[in-house]
Formats: structure tokens, sequence, C-alpha cells
């Protein structure tokens, strides 16, 4: 704890040797900025420059290099033209290239990793904090999402909306024709300014380039770095649009523990209705999440429940302003617990709304309500959701939030569990950034509120961040009372298993979390960019006495003919308050243990049709041994067929009675793209430690666009006893945008 206490000193002198050169969005704009004109003509999407309207642009170019460093030109150049009329935006790309096209798969919303191609970021209140990310690839596929000014952990492409695209090759240059309608977008037509970028995904020599100037500590898509597009006069006001999504199921489905065949048929709609140009509000009734794909598995060696990601295109839109509050392994909202019991089993939905959107430049909200239905001996319930974000300074926020979870349960039900009733959380939140985005902190304060509950019912957090060229840092500090319930959310460490007495007793928790990362980019060599990280995480309980100590130091090297490398070495000190399970024998005794581990990762060149993920893991775990060892193994006949294998086994010894175990998670998968139209995907997941072995075939149809037939086959059998089956499902659904 005397280390730790030198980090906060540590951090304060590095602010002040922090590089000054970053530049703000508001010097960005200065520099980089375009008029967007008018077509005097129709424009027709079919890769051919030849409307006399683009000859009345002047094309921007010199894009300005962003991965795997900002060293140097691009060894490819982009030229990018710009036009409107009162119904799109229209762009054209020419990007200059030779040879065939690394495409990773023609399936929509795969995304820009590993894929020639080129994207538009469009910011229309330029504020900084929400807009739009359309994706093309060389060979027309399409991704597109939404983005906030927190978009730093990724994006999912789970947004979806009407757009228009189409490419061609002319040999040492390709050209894409992007046709965005005004209506597909959300902004106010009083506004001129609009932050704009562009993106080039040069995967044959493993670069990114950027119109803008962007750090490689920044994503290519940061809004906090958009240049200036200009309309020579008022946008054309979007007329209010409504949006109709019907649906159709059915199928047949047999369940080998009790011997039951069923046929099934449903039918649902949803629906989005544009308020106003910044407002929507998004409705379901009777939705049905069957063409979802399936959970990755994976082997979990640790004492606590693992976040599993959201997959439902419903609660993915506009995540970020119910799923933006705490961090990561404490989040007050988490949308798997509505619709999906602990066990990731289906509970039906009955009807569902919500809506979200900017009330002004300043000023966003996002509020929901879900109602689900009963089944078995779950009661329904109802959930409730509202939160609101105003913009304060440059790039900074305040946030608020209200969840209510309402249960149906009778009045016996209550008496026997009367915390089951209700839960109700509140909490507000300031994120400070400054303009250049490099430097950041934040403050929370939460709030849950139970039957019969008083006390230690709150969780609170404090952080600083600095994401500097070459310098980083992340200090954060959390305190989550033992009586702080979740009821739409997740917290990890707060349940804890008692093995000996078959119980999960809830315990408060304090953590201090931090890491210093630098970064090096050589400007020649082999070497693209490599990080050293250092990281301490150490959690205390209630009392102030030890829980925890992880300490761990990281070397990452991503090389310039796009393989990595990944290297660490962890240790941990391990206060066990109960006795734990990991295998078969009897539990782990409570007490302290001391353990090390060694982890390797490869990949090799994402660029050829052949590669390959591995990864070592060797040590102690609490008082016995750990061997691990995963293989993934990745071959594509591009465009169309990918096959990969992925397979993780895992060794743990631990001494006399205490038992051992082997953990096998096998998982192929079969993906055959026919067009950008037509998908067939196959994945099959063998785990020893769920004892699941699960098939699961998805075909799409991709008729209309934004409009599709699913037919999904899915089976599940034991590992233990081999083969036995538990359940087989084949399921079609039907769906049609108006």
């Amino acid at each position: 704890m005397n280390r730790l206490s030198l980090i906060p000193l540590l951090l304060a002198l590095n602010l002040f040797c922090l590089d000054g050169k970053t530049q703000t969005n508001a010097t960005i704009q200065e520099s980089f900025q375009l008029t967007i004109q008018p077509t005097k003509g129709p424009i027709k999407l079919d890769g051919i420059l030849d409307e006399p309207a683009w000859n009345t642009v002047q094309a921007v170019s010199q894009f300005n290099k962003k991965f795997p460093n900002d060293i140097g030109a691009p060894k490819k150049q982009t030229e990018v033209k710009y036009l409107f009329d009162d119904k799109n935006l229209y762009f054209a790309f020419k990007v200059y290239d030779s040879g065939t096209a690394i495409i990773r798969s023609l399936k929509r919303d795969i995304g820009h990793d590993g894929n020639d191609g080129v994207a538009v970021v469009l910011d229309p209140l330029n504020q900084k904090t929400n807009g739009f990310y359309f994706v093309v690839s060389a060979l027309n596929v399409q991704s597109e999402d939404q983005l906030t000014g927190s978009s730093d952990g990724g994006i999912s492409y789970s947004w979806d909306t009407k757009w228009f695209s189409m490419t061609k090759d002319y040999g040492n240059y390709w050209i894409a024709e992007i046709a965005i309608p005004l209506k597909s977008i959300r902004y106010n037509s009083e506004n001129k300014n609009w932050g704009v970028n562009f993106v080039r995904i040069d995967a044959k020599n493993f670069e990114y380039s950027t119109w803008t100037r962007i750090g490689p500590n920044f994503k290519s898509y940061d809004l906090g770095y958009t240049g200036l597009m200009k309309w020579p006069t008022n946008p054309p006001a979007s007329n209010n649009n409504v949006i109709l999504l019907p649906y159709l199921t059915g199928g047949i489905s047999e369940d080998k523990s009790t011997s039951k065949t069923e046929t099934t048929g449903n039918v649902g709609f949803d629906a989005k209705i544009a308020l106003n140009s910044s407002l929507n509000l998004d409705l379901t009734v009777n939705p049905d999440f069957s063409q979802v794909e399936v959970d990755n598995q994976v082997t979990n060696l640790t004492r606590f429940n693992i976040f599993l990601p959201e997959r439902r295109a419903f609660f993915l839109e506009n995540a970020d302003l119910f799923a933006g509050f705490g961090i990561p392994p404490i989040r007050p909202f988490y949308s798997r617990t509505i619709g999906l019991d602990k066990e990731g089993n289906k509970i039906p939905i009955l009807f569902g709304a919500r809506l979200s959107g900017n009330l002004s430049p300043d000023v966003r909200i996002g509020a929901m309500n879900m109602q689900t239905g009963r089944k078995g001996n779950y009661a329904p319930e109802n959930f409730s959701a509202f939160t609101w974000q105003k913009r304060v300074l440059k790039r900074s926020m305040v946030k608020g939030y209200f969840l209510n979870r309402e249960n149906f349960i009778s009045v016996e039900e209550e008496k026997k569990n009367p915390l089951d009733k209700y839960g109700r959380n509140a909490g507000i939140t300031f994120e400070y950034s400054n303009p250049a985005g490099s430097f950041s902190y934040w403050a929370n304060y939460n709030q849950s509120i139970k039957p019969t509950i008083k006390n230690l019912n709150n969780y609170a957090e404090a952080g600083v961040s600095y994401n500097g060229r070459n310098f980083g840092f992340v200090l954060d500090l959390a305190n989550v009372g033992k009586n702080y319930y979740t009821d739409m959310g997740f917290v990890q460490r707060i349940s804890n298993y008692d093995a000996e007495r078959d119980t999960s007793i809830r315990i408060g928790f304090k953590h201090v979390f931090s890491e210093i990362s630098y970064t090096l980019m050589p400007a020649k060599g082999k070497i693209g960019k490599s990080e050293l990280t250092a990281q301490n995480y150490v959690v205390l309980n209630p009392d102030n006495s030890f829980n925890e100590l992880e300490s761990s130091l990281q070397l990452k090297t991503d090389f310039k003919n796009a393989s990595s490398f990944n290297l660490s070495l962890s240790n941990n000190i391990t206060n066990l308050l109960f006795p734990t399970s990991f295998t078969d024998g009897i539990p782990l005794p409570a007490k302290q243990y001391q353990y090390g581990q060694f982890r390797f990762n490869y990949v090799s060149d994402t660029r050829k049709l052949f590669g390959w993920v591995s990864e070592i893991t060797v040590g102690q775990f609490y008082n016995g041994q750990v061997e691990g060892f995963g293989l993934g193994i990745n071959w594509r006949h591009q465009p169309h067929l990918n096959l990969r294998l992925n397979a993780q086994f895992n060794q743990i010894r631990l001494p006399g009675n205490y038992g051992s175990t082997r953990l096998v998670l096998i998982a192929p998968r079969i993906e055959y793209n026919f067009s950008t139209q037509l998908f067939w995907t196959t994945f099959i997941q063998y785990n020893t430690q769920s004892n699941n072995f699960n098939i699961n075939s998805r075909l799409q149809y991709r008729y209309k666009p934004m409009s599709d037939f699913f037919l999904v086959y899915t089976d599940n059998y034991f590992t233990d006893p081999l083969f036995k089956s538990k359940n087989r499902a084949l399921i079609f659904k039907l769906s049609y945008w108006f």
C-alpha cells in the first residue's frame, strides 16, 4: 500500500511534463474545413463519377497517417468529394490502391478491422457529444453505428439505418459512392456547421489514415478531432418520419427433459418515430430476438460471475445513455437483466418504449419502459429507466439516472422474500475532459432503494486519467456498500459464494485501481508501436482490512506486418473469505494465498488468408498450479468463406484432497457469405465447464434494405454424459422495413 500512496503524487508531477502540442477540436477545425456543395442534377450510385456535379467540387486529399503510428505519410493517398440535395448527403471516395482487396467477409456490419475500406464520421451538432459512423469496404459491405463522446471502448455496429453505397475497382484505384438520407440521421436544420471526418483503412499496408490529424492514442472516429463541414445555407429540414418493422416467427422445438415437442408462432413489430429532427421514439410490441447469435462462451477461472455483452439490437441502440454509468465491473444498468433470467434463459417481453435524443444541443435524454410476462414461476416485471446528460464546458458533462424494477409477485411470495418486490437506483456523475480529450476525471454517487434496507446501500467512485501520445495513466477509487442492490445492473464482486454452506453472502468492498503505461513508436524498423503497462488492483473489506491485491506488468507490441504479441507477469495475494471450490475436491479453506502467473499471446499476420493465435498461461493458482493453452486458427477463401477454430485447455492441479480439474472449450465456426445479402453461419461450442455442447446454425437473407429472413437451428447436448440431448429447435423469422 505504501507504493500505491506515491501514485497520486507521481501523476500530479507528470501533468507538468505532458505534451502541450496536442491540438484541440477548435484548432483542428481552423485547419480542416470544407463547404458542402448542392448538386445541380441527380446522382446515380454506380462507382462512376460521370455526373457533372462532381466536377464542381474540389476534393479533400492529403490524408494523415493514424495507425500503427503517425510518423510519415500514408503509403497510399485518398481523395473525397461531397455534395447534397434536399434528400441526401453524397460522398465520393477515390482510393488509390492496386491488387486484390483484403476483405474478411461480405457480412453486413462486419466493421472495418482488417478490411480495405473507407468511412465517414458525422457530428451534426458539432458538439463532440454524439454522431454517426458509416463504413463501406472495397466490395461494398456496409457497417454503421452511432458515436458518443465516450466511444473509446470500441463500437458494436448495432445501430441500423438505411443508407446506400456502390464501389467499383479501376485497377490502380477504386471508387466508393455513398448516399446518406437526411431522414436517416438526427440533426438541427438551424445549424450550418457540422463536424466531419473521413477514414481510410488500408489493410494491405496495415495502415489507418484520416483527413484530420489524430494522434495514435485516439480512435480514428473520435468526435473531438473532426474537421468542419459548412453548409452554404441551412440544411434541408428533415421531414418527421415513421419507420415500421413488423415481424413474423414460427418454429418447432423439442425438450428432452420433459419429452415435449411444441410448435410456436408469433407476430410483433418495432417502430421508430421521429418526434423532431433530433428526438426519436422507439416502440416494440412482443419483440423477438431468436435471430441473435448465441453468446461466445469463455472459461471462467475466477470466483465471480462474468459480464457477458448485450447482443440484442433494441438495447444496443443509444446504449451509452443507459449503460454508461459506473465502470465495467460495477454497472448500475445492465440490459441483460431485462428479458433474461440469471442463467440466460429467455423471459417473454410483452412491450416496450424508448425515447432518446437531444432536447437541445447541450441536453440529451433517454427514457425506457419494458414489461415482461410470466414464465413458469418467474413473475412479470416492469423495468423503467430515465437518464439525462448536460454538456458543460468544452467537452465535459453532468449526467444522472433513475431506475425502477417492479416485480408483480404475490403477497405470499413477497412475505418469503420482501427484497424481490422492487429495486430502485439513482445516481449522478460528473465527467470532465479537456478539449483535446487527453486528460479526464470523473466522480459519481449512486444510491439503491430496497424494502427494509436503510444503510450501506450506496456506491461512490472517483478517478482521473491521462491519455497522451506516449505516456498514460488511470487512477480509480470506489466504495460499494454490501446493501447496494442493482436489480437492473451488475456488480461483480459483491456476491461471495460459500462452498461449504452452499450459499452466497453479500460483502461490500473498496478498491483502488492504478495503471501507468508508456508507448514507443519507432520511426524505423519492424515495430509499429510497443506499449509497457503496469497495473495494481487493490481490494479492501468494508472495515479497511485487506482482501486482495493483483499486480501485473504487461508488454504489448504491434508489428508493421500486422502481427502482435502480448507478454504479462502477474502476482496475486488473495485473502479468501469463504471456502471456495474450483474442482470436485473439498473446498479450499478460507485463508490468505499468494500466487503468480505468466501469460504469452501471439497473433500472426492478420492480412494473410491463413492466420493463427496462440496463448499460454502457466503458474500458481491459490495453493496449486495452473496450465492453460489456447489456440485459434482462421482460414478464409475471401470474400466468401471463413473457417475458424478456437480451443482452450486449462488444467488446475490442487494438492491433496482439494482435487484437480481439466476444462475444455472447443469452438469451431463456419461462415459462408454468398453475397452482400445472403449469409450462412454455423457456430459450435463444446464447453466442459458449463457441461454444454451447443450447435447454432443461422441463415440470413437481406432481401431488401433493412428487411430480413432468418432461419435458425439450435441444438444442445451434455458433455457429460457426452451427446446426451437437452433440447433443439428450428425457428424462422421474417421482418420487413416500411
